[in-house]
């Protein structure tokens, strides 16, 4: 069983920075996959940007050369940088974790980027 909490969110003002962070309660290292997923009103959950198992690492077109995502097996935590903000970032961001007992969701943040 996993438990993730994310942390970070925020209001920004467009071309701001923020860092999120989701912590596992269990060594990320056992995971499939870790990522982070998005959904605005009205829209679906999209991906944003992952880690699957051996390091690679994807991003959604719309957040690529902006967002970068890390992972601390230290610290078991998965934290996307995002540089560059703009307005329509603006979403709760969740963190999921997949892993051979489960798929595992955080409770999200809300990102608001301001104009």
């Amino acid at each position: 069983q996993v438990q993730l909490v994310e942390s970070g969110g925020g209001l920004v003002q467009a071309g701001g920075s923020l860092r999120l962070s989701c912590a596992a309660s269990t060594s990320i290292c056992n995971t499939n996959f870790m990522g982070w997923y998005r959904q605005a009103p009205g829209q679906q959950r999209d991906l944003v940007a992952a880690i699957i198992r051996g390091g690679s690492v994807n991003y959604a077109d719309s957040v690529k050369g902006r967002f970068t995502i890390s992972r601390d097996g230290a610290k078991n935590t998965v934290d996307p940088q995002m540089n560059s903000l703009k307005p329509e970032d603006t979403a709760v961001y969740y963190c999921n974790a997949i892993t051979r007992s489960g798929t595992y969701w955080g409770q999200g943040t809300q990102v608001t980027v301001s104009s």
